[in-house]
């Protein structure tokens, strides 16, 4: 028997995560996603998955898939200086029964959850929004952009950090922060020393290298930069390599090997944003990075969006009140974000040279730490 119907707007990792926890609680999902099929709302090339974004997986039936995947490593990173130096392991957290984390192309996580929220009923319609909501005592409608109008029972905003239906829940102009740092990234040959997060500071900025796959990494830059126009991907090649000039190690190596005009980089702003809880009003709620856009310095952008999923779901399913089920929902992820968002934040000011005597070690596992704890 259905709990109600539920409208998820936003197709991306939150939204078909929390699609799939909804459907599994016995809610009618239907999904629009304004972007043509599953892989063109994909950005990235590579994503971190923490023990608690696999632990999160799990409780939806996703991990194994991305486990298998992907690459599952032992330890968590190590961390060189700019001449490729060793200085110190960044051990991590694992929880019982999963790694400390997975590495995994953006595509195939998309084609996981995509795959389990059919499987479990949900409804994904492409190429579509909605141009407006009305909410009543009972019910929202939704205008959508095919054409149709619809009746829920709930609204779920899941549409990104520049959230159509943030305005609907919250007063204020919430807007994202650009802190100062973009991110270059682009998919290499997994070398054998990438076998866990291996780091490499250097005078502005961060290099860094992920294996998600057995035979595939990809590399990341963090450049202290102006913010570069969206549509400026001219000469990325030669730009990175600018950055990664004073670099020797792995990250020289890779520069001169693999970061070649011909290279798929991507370049993408790094912000911010936390909104103070509720995040809801009436029957419409927020998740993701509607509500919480992280830097990746941590690799919990993501991780905390899957976890917003599975904790509405368990919240609508304890309760019949509406009310009450999105106050627990807020309540038990806020400040698990807020520390997320804060501790990200601060890695990146210190990357950027502004926040001497950081400890980003010690902030890195206190984060690993809570986020081991049970949502």
């Amino acid at each position: 028997m259905s709990r109600g119907t539920i409208l998820v707007v936003g197709g991306g990792i939150g939204g078909l995560s929390a699609a799939i926890a909804l459907s599994m609680a016995k809610y009618e999902v239907t999904v629009v996603e304004r972007y043509a099929d599953v892989h063109s709302s994909v950005y990235g090339v590579g994503i971190i998955q923490p023990s608690n974004a696999l632990r999160a997986l799990d409780a939806i039936g996703c991990a194994e898939a991305c486990i298998a995947a992907g690459y599952p490593a032992k330890g968590w990173g190590k961390m060189y200086n700019a001449e490729g130096e060793f200085l110190h392991d960044m051990p991590g957290i694992a929880i019982e029964g999963m790694p400390p984390l997975n590495g995994l192309t953006r595509p195939k996580l998309h084609e996981i959850l995509t795959k389990r929220a059919l499987e479990v009923g949900v409804e994904i319609r492409y190429s579509t929004s909605f141009d407006s909501l009305e909410p009543y005592a009972d019910g929202v409608t939704a205008e959508l952009t095919d054409g149709s109008t619809e009746r829920f029972d709930v609204v779920v905003g899941a549409d990104g950090v520049r959230s159509k239906v943030r305005p609907y829940v919250l007063d204020e102009d919430l807007q994202p922060r650009y802190i100062g740092q973009s991110a270059y990234r682009v998919n290499i040959p997994r070398e054998p020393e990438i076998d866990r997060i291996i780091l490499q500071g250097g005078s502005q900025g961060m290099a860094g290298f992920v294996p998600i796959g057995p035979d595939l990494a990809y590399m990341f830059y963090n450049a202290r930069m102006e913010r570069a126009p969206r549509d400026d991907e001219a000469n990325l090649a030669e730009q990175l390599r600018e950055h990664l000039a004073g670099f020797g190690g792995l990250t020289g190596h890779v520069r001169d090997t693999y970061v070649t005009e011909d290279s798929d980089i991507v370049l993408r702003p790094e912000e911010s944003l936390i909104a103070a809880a509720p995040w809801h009003r009436g029957r419409i709620v927020l998740l993701g990075d509607a509500v919480h856009a992280i830097t990746p310095h941590l690799g919990q952008g993501a991780a905390q969006a899957i976890e917003d999923g599975v904790v509405l779901a368990d919240a609508l399913s304890k309760h019949d009140d509406l009310e009450a089920a999105f106050d627990e929902y807020a309540e038990r992820r806020y400040e698990r974000c807020k520390l997320v968002v804060e501790t990200s934040l601060n890695i990146g000011e210190w990357e950027m040279g502004r926040l001497e005597g950081f400890d980003n070690v010690a902030a890195t596992n206190h984060v690993l730490e809570v986020m081991a704890r049970p949502l």
